[in-house]
C-alpha cells in the first residue's frame, strides 16, 4: 500500500475514529438507524467464504449496538446464512443484497404465520428462484474442470468465488460467466472482491434496501433520522449513494487503499468497525435519555 496516497485519500474521506467527537455532535437529538454490511465489515475476508466467522469480541458489539439503535446487516449472502454467522435475533437481516429482508425475532409487529413460523418480510425477486437453480445447474456444469471455482447459493443471487482459481484459467471463468449472464437476459453481473454476484435485473440494490427499512421503521421521511452505513465492497456503493441522496446521515467505507467511493468517511479493517461501534454504544450510554 502506499501510505502517502493513502493519506492523501483520507483527506477526501477521513477516519471515522478520528473524526467521531466531530460526527457525534451533529448526531445529537436525532434517531440514529445502523446498517452493517457482513463480509469485510463485520468479519474478514478469508479465502474460505463459509469460514467468514465472525469474533465474539463483534458479536459482543453488534448485540449492544441492537439494543441501543435499530440495526440492520444488508449482505450478498443469503439471509440464513448471515444469521447463522451472526446469531442475533434483535437485528433486521436483508440477503442476496436486500432482495430477502426480514425482521427482528424480537419485532413486535414481526409477522408469523399461524404456525408461529416466520414470515419473510418482503422478497421482490421470488419469482427469479427457478432460474437460479438454472444458473447454478448450468455453472456446475460449465466450470467442473477450472480449479478454485466455488459457487455460492445466496437465494436470489448466485456467487461465483474465484480466489483460487489460476491467473491462466480466470480467463476461461470470465467468459463462461458472462455468456451465462448475456444468455438468460433477465439478470446481471456485477463484481466484488474476488467474486462474481450474478442477480436478477430489477431495480432493486442496497440502497433500495436501506431506504425500505427506513419506510419500515416509519423513519421514511423522518428529518431527524441519521442512518448510519458501513462496508467495504463495490455493492455498498449503491448504499452510500442512497445516503447522500438524502443529505443526512453518515456513509463509511471499510478499506486499507484509496479506491473510488461515494462514502465520506472511511475505517480501515473490521477491528476498526468494532472501535467505531463499541464507541457509539458508550457516546449513546453516556448521553441524556431525554
Amino acid at each position: 500500500m502506499n501510505e502517502n496516497g493513502y493519506q492523501s485519500w483520507l483527506k477526501k474521506h477521513p477516519s471515522a475514529l478520528e473524526t467521531f467527537d466531530e460526527m457525534i455532535v451533529r448526531a445529537k437529538g436525532k434517531k440514529i438507524v445502523v446498517f452493517l454490511d457482513y463480509d469485510g465489515t463485520l468479519s474478514n475476508i478469508v479465502p474460505n467464504p463459509d469460514e467468514a466467522f465472525m469474533s465474539k469480541k463483534m458479536r459482543r458489539v453488534v448485540s449492544e449496538v441492537a439494543r441501543c439503535f435499530p440495526t440492520a446487516i444488508i449482505s450478498g449472502r443469503s439471509r440464513d446464512k448471515v444469521y447463522g454467522f451472526v446469531k442475533l435475533d434483535d437485528i433486521y437481516y436483508a440477503g442476496s443484497h436486500g432482495l430477502d429482508i426480514a425482521a427482528p425475532f424480537q419485532c413486535q409487529n414481526r409477522p408469523v404465520d399461524k404456525n408461529g413460523e416466520e414470515v419473510v418480510r418482503f422478497q421482490p425477486a421470488q419469482i427469479y428462484q427457478p432460474l437460479i437453480y438454472k444458473i447454478l445447474d448450468v455453472l456446475k456444469e460449465e466450470t467442473n474442470d477450472i480449479k478454485g471455482v466455488m459457487l455460492e447459493n445466496n437465494k436470489f443471487c448466485v456467487s461465483v468465488h474465484f480466489r483460487h482459481v489460476s491467473d491462466k484459467d480466470f480467463p476461461v471463468l470470465e467468459e463462461v460467466v458472462k455468456s451465462l449472464v448475456d444468455d438468460l437476459g433477465e439478470f446481471r453481473l456485477s463484481e466484488g472482491k474476488k467474486v462474481f454476484e450474478i442477480r436478477p435485473d430489477i431495480e432493486w440494490d442496497k440502497g433500495h434496501a436501506l431506504e425500505y427499512l427506513l419506510e419500515t421503521l416509519g423513519y421514511g421521511s423522518s428529518k431527524d433520522v441519521l442512518p448510519i452505513y458501513i462496508g467495504d465492497d463495490r455493492t455498498d456503493e449503491d448504499a452510500f449513494k442512497a445516503i447522500k441522496k438524502r443529505g443526512k446521515g453518515y456513509s463509511i467505507v471499510v478499506s486499507t487503499s484509496p479506491k473510488d467511493t461515494m462514502a465520506s468517511y472511511s475505517l480501515r479493517s473490521p477491528s476498526d468497525v468494532k472501535k467505531f461501534l463499541s464507541r457509539l454504544v458508550t457516546w449513546k450510554n453516556n448521553s441524556d435519555p431525554s
